[in-house]
């Protein structure tokens, strides 16, 4: 996890916090909200369907997480694009054709950018406005991090990891394991 990626409101916020209600329709043309995941894993992560740089990789990861959970329906992955204008539901749909996504699993998600700005800034904290500058993304509001974001079963914010790193993606994997044990044993 890059420390610097992740908005200090978090720590100010601390432990419980909860990600809040969002409505968003997915590749599917269905509206998804924080219904779908209550009560399940889930994986978030924010990209664009045009990006070259992070995103192929943080999606690759993301399509291996879905592999080792293919089978589990208490566990969701949770794609929210940056860039409603270009990510469209048919363009989502297109790109989760070619990244093998499992329908009912994993969701990419799009809608007025507003609303999915506000979520991940303050819900999921994933980044604010001066690192994206710091990034290149000079004199645009535009949200761009390799951060994936764990949540539990209850909505809480469990984890942070590099989305870019095998090694990180593994920890995450187990890190998601060990919150469904949780849940089984209560």
């Amino acid at each position: 996890l890059e420390e610097e990626m992740v908005d200090p409101e978090l720590l100010r916020v601390g432990k419980g916090h909860r990600i809040g209600n969002f409505s968003f329709l997915n590749q599917d043309g269905e509206v998804i909200t924080q219904k779908e995941v209550e009560g399940k894993v889930y994986v978030a992560e924010y990209f664009f369907t045009t990006c070259g740089t992070i995103c192929p990789r943080m999606n690759e990861q993301m399509r291996r997480i879905q592999l080792k959970f293919a089978d589990n329906d208490n566990i969701r992955l949770m794609s929210f694009t940056v860039d409603p204008e270009v990510d469209t539901v048919e363009q989502m749909k297109r790109y989760a054709v070619d990244h093998g996504a499992k329908t009912g699993q994993w969701h990419f998600l799009t809608g007025p950018k507003e609303d999915l700005y506000s979520l991940a800034r303050k819900s999921f904290f994933v980044l604010k406005p001066a690192e994206a500058q710091n990034l290149g993304d000079v004199g645009s509001d535009f949200i761009h991090t390799n951060n994936l974001v764990l949540v539990d079963q209850k909505g809480r914010i469990r984890g942070y990891y590099d989305g870019t790193s095998k090694k990180e993606v593994d920890q995450l994997m187990l890190d998601m394991e060990r919150l469904l044990a949780e849940e089984a044993e209560s």
